[in-house]
């Protein structure tokens, strides 16, 4: 059985896709594509772009979706999957993967969803932070007890609560459980 599981936001790193988009006459078209239908030249960002750059949700979510997408594609035949996942931001990539859902309709979403959560971060600053090793039980009684606003976001596995919330609250909680 083979099983493709596809990222969510935080697996992005400077210079990804360069690789791809050098080697391969498909890989250069799809992100050319991108780039049109994003009005920005995403490609400059994912190549040549500081961590810090891609750090932005308007960015990294799109730019993380296209690099899944399109390594998938360049596998062409050899991408046969029984089944497909994403984490996230990533079943976006999976559903574009599998042929559920065209590569521009796709890419589309993933921006507007991208651009919804940039807004929401611009509006009340926040951050998340994962936290290893501790039960879960436990990570929700010290966000009840931190003064502002955290919670606990994503329940990724046990042993890794992600936690969210007002960037000092996090902070405190980082510093000072």
């Amino acid at each position: 059985m083979n099983a493709y599981i596809f990222p969510g936001q935080g697996a992005q790193f400077s210079g990804m896709g360069l690789d791809l988009y050098e080697k391969s006459p498909l890989a250069q078209e799809l992100f050319e594509n991108a780039n049109d239908i994003l009005g920005f030249h995403i490609t400059d960002i994912m190549f040549e772009g500081s961590a810090e750059d891609l750090k932005e949700t308007k960015v990294t979510q799109p730019a993380i979706f296209l690099h899944s997408v399109i390594l998938a594609k360049i596998l062409g035949n050899r991408f046969q999957p029984d089944m497909v996942a994403g984490h996230s931001l990533g079943e976006f990539s999976a559903l574009v993967a599998n042929g559920s859902l065209n590569f521009e309709d796709g890419l589309k979403l993933v921006s507007q969803r991208a651009l919804a959560m940039q807004k929401a971060c611009e509006i009340q600053p926040s951050t998340m932070a994962a936290v290893l090793g501790l039960d879960d039980d436990i990570v929700e009684k010290i966000c009840a007890l931190t003064d502002g606003i955290v919670v606990a976001a994503n329940y990724n596995c046990p042993g890794q609560l992600v936690i969210s919330g007002e960037i000092e609250a996090i902070n405190k909680r980082l510093v000072k459980p």
